[in-house]
């Protein structure tokens, strides 16, 4: 294989300037004009959150190199007038050689060994097996039909993006080359969290990890040496630092290129560099909630909105309800530095949710969070309990119009029957209607607790979920039609509704806020670490 697409030269990261202009740049120029950037316009979730974790990996590494240790007095200069240039130039520069996509010895973010090994040599696989949102193998179709046998070619440059999302968020299982079966990799089955800023100048600041003495230990994929079939079938290692993490072959690839297109349709495909699990150091990117059996995972779960989980990203002083990603904290230290406590802090969150091996749904939301909640754990405690309201009073909700539904059917106070009803029920309009609406209300509602407007906060949020449940009864309403048992039916139960309306709204005395029968949480499909 000639060297040949060196990515300090090729475009193939999508940007968008703040002149309007997108297009794909490289390395290089992506560096000097951090600052004109606003945003990556990468479309997919996973390969959007990998293309910031090799950026952030690179910018640390050269700085490590140039600055030494630095601290957040430093991280704020560099927000305000940005990176240094000939720091990241320059190491750019000299690691030059390893940023070849097609390389005989160093391809980027590859196995060069592959080539040779008997596993692999006369073995290949199509480029689909990379990438997340492509039918493969048995794996079910979500976004395209292509047909493993006959696979189109891809451009080197989306291969690349691909590949990145895929080492990052590619669950365990089966692999059956050099090793049964593998790991996952990092941020498999995770919504990632990732602060942004104005620019990607300010969005790498914010999320920039802190040097360290261990620092100089932490060495990104380029960096190290070159995987063997050896390293490929030992055992799962911890990582030394997060440029590890986020550059961590957690499956070995090797692209092959087409003569005729210039561009790749088989892949050479093995076990990787499998990541062991590390109870002392989460990834910097994911959020945990506290369960019944420890930290879970905050992940992308079906029918769940992720803003009911954003008390998972609040700071949390006793350390008993959630561990919020590393990054949040890194962003609040660093307006903190720059004088800016009160500013408002967009926050990415992306990912890929699956079971086991199966790929489940990638989503990507973006919410603005003013900074006092990323600092004061009280302003996170007054959020958290705000949302715990608003799952109470659902649960309450659920369980009334459940047993309206019920009292439609035949034998309504039959198990079997309120079972049905329950099923009836979620698959109906009444979630939908009301986390809709009052997910409609959140900005105000963090707004207010960041000002410290407490009462005005707590009165906001109790008729925001007040209105929701009428709303939502009323769907449910609707959806049963005006058939006699229906009528029935709601005016048997309608008093119930009411009841929590009124408790909502404090128009009952001494009452305090809603809270569930016997209903469990949802939590994600992943146990921490």
């Amino acid at each position: 294989m000639t060297r040949s697409f060196n990515l300090l030269d090729e475009p193939w990261i999508p940007v968008h300037f703040g002149t309007g202009e997108r297009r794909e740049i490289g390395l290089i120029e992506l560096f000097k004009r951090a600052n004109d950037i606003t945003a990556l316009t990468e479309t997919s979730p996973p390969n959007l959150i990998a293309l910031h974790r090799l950026l952030l990996a690179i910018t640390h590494r050269a700085l490590i190199q140039t600055k030494g240790n630095w601290k957040d007095r430093d991280r704020a200069e560099w927000y305000r007038k940005g990176l240094p240039p000939d720091a990241l130039r320059g190491y750019l520069e000299q690691w030059r050689d390893r940023f070849w996509l097609f390389h005989p010895e160093h391809p980027f973010m590859q196995v060069a060994a592959l080539a040779e090994a008997a596993e692999t040599r006369d073995k290949t696989k199509p480029w689909t097996q990379i990438t997340l949102d492509s039918a493969n193998g048995n794996a079910p179709v979500v976004f395209d039909h292509s047909v493993d046998t006959i696979p189109s070619a891809i451009l080197p440059a989306q291969a690349l993006r691909n590949l990145l999302g895929f080492l990052q968020f590619t669950p365990g299982g089966l692999v059956k080359v050099i090793r049964g079966s593998d790991k996952a990799g990092a941020l498999a089955n995770t919504a990632a969290v990732l602060p942004l800023g104005q620019s990607l100048n300010q969005t790498l600041c914010l999320a920039l990890h802190p040097s360290s003495r261990a620092s100089e230990y932490d060495l990104p994929a380029w960096e190290s040496t070159p995987p063997m079939l050896a390293a490929l079938s030992a055992d799962s290692r911890l990582a030394t630092g997060p440029c590890d993490r986020y550059t961590r072959l957690s499956r070995a690839v090797l692209f092959i290129r087409d003569d005729d297109t210039s561009g790749i349709r088989h892949i050479r495909f093995a076990a990787g560099l499998a990541l062991a699990d590390d109870a002392n150091a989460p990834d910097p990117m994911a959020s945990y909630r506290i369960g019944t059996n420890g930290p879970v995972r905050v992940s992308f779960t079906e029918g769940r909105a992720v803003w009911r989980d954003l008390s998972s990203l609040m700071p949390d002083s006793s350390g008993k309800l959630a561990i919020p990603a590393s990054v949040l904290a890194w962003a609040a230290a660093l307006h903190e530095a720059t004088d800016t406590w009160d500013a408002e802090v967009p926050v990415l969150v992306a990912g890929l949710a699956s079971d086991q091996a199966k790929l489940l749904r990638w989503r990507s939301e973006r919410f603005t969070l003013p900074a006092p909640l990323l600092l004061n754990p009280d302003a996170g405690m007054l959020l958290r309990q705000q949302l715990k309201a608003a799952d109470d009073t659902w649960f309450r909700l659920r369980g009334i119009a459940a047993d309206m539904i019920a009292e439609t059917m035949p034998d309504p106070a039959s198990k079997d029957t309120r079972t049905r009803a329950r099923a009836v029920l979620d698959n109906g309009p009444c979630a939908a209607a009301y986390f809709a609406n009052a997910e409609r209300s959140l900005p105000r509602l963090l707004q207010r607790i960041a000002n410290g407007e407490i009462d005005e906060a707590d009165s906001h949020w109790r008729n925001t979920l007040a209105v929701s449940a009428q709303n939502a009864w009323e769907a449910v309403c609707r959806s049963l039609g005006q058939s006699t048992e229906a009528i029935r039916a709601e005016a048997r139960t309608h008093f119930r509704l009411r009841l929590l309306l009124r408790e909502l709204r404090g128009e009952v005395a001494g009452t305090a806020r809603p809270t569930p029968k016997t209903e469990p949480s949802i939590e994600a499909e992943e146990v921490y670490p």
